[in-house]
């Protein structure tokens, strides 16, 4: 967020701090969140959409039902929330060059992939989805927006080190930055989601290869 700059307050206008305004009923509690989303990909993987239901997941992770409407009012929520949860897990780490940045953060977003758990829910969640407008525009904003940050940062890290050239403009950036993500998403669900074959460091290394070879091939260290 940009900085503020404020003006000096004299003491007789100082503004006493404001009181935090009080939320209505009980505090949520991180781990009953966390116990109620750990237990609907369980749900997922083992019944299937059509199968989960809100009251085997409130059962399955220990809350009341009411407990469980107040923070999800309904399983598409709930659902695209469980999933979405798994990608925060992923980081963009600055490792020093884009290749290295690129191959780190496919490599995390391979291993995700490769959970038996992940593959249930995203399957499962895709699939309602194809016949969910609703549903498939809360995956867009909950699980694939969110994650193109990366891309952002990873290309804002190369960028600072000289490997890319600045942003020509924000509207060309933002479709570059789609496009980037699409590819490396795309690919990867699609081999080991769809092609069911596996994601070596080799394969990373030559897809990674394959990728920056429209930005003018970079030189590896040697």
């Amino acid at each position: 967020m940009a900085p503020t700059t404020q003006q000096p307050v004299a003491p007789d206008q100082a503004v006493p701090p404001a009181t935090p305004p009080r939320g209505k009923g009980r505090p949520r509690s991180a781990a009953a969140d966390l116990a109620i989303l750990d237990a609907t990909r369980e749900a997922l993987a083992e019944l299937g959409w059509g199968g989960l239901t809100m009251g085997d997941v409130a059962t399955r992770a220990g809350v009341a039902k009411t407990t469980l409407y107040r923070r999800w009012p309904s399983k598409n929520e709930l659902v695209v929330d469980a999933v979405a949860s798994l990608f925060d897990e992923l980081e963009m780490v600055d490792l020093g060059s884009l290749r290295a940045d690129i191959e780190a953060v496919v490599a995390q977003f391979a291993t995700l992939l490769a959970r038996p758990e992940t593959q249930a829910a995203l399957l499962a969640l895709f699939a309602e989805g194809s016949r969910d407008p609703q549903l498939r525009r809360r995956i867009r904003e909950r699980i694939v927006e969110p994650q193109k940050y990366l891309v952002q940062q990873g290309r804002a890290q190369a960028q600072s080190r000289g490997e890319l050239g600045p942003d020509l403009d924000e509207v060309t950036a933002a479709e570059e930055i789609d496009i980037i993500f699409d590819t490396i998403a795309g690919t990867v669900e699609h081999r080991l989601l769809v092609s069911g074959r596996p994601i070596t460091p080799a394969w990373i290394h030559r897809f990674t290869t394959l990728l920056l070879s429209p930005l003018g091939h970079p030189q590896e260290a040697g």
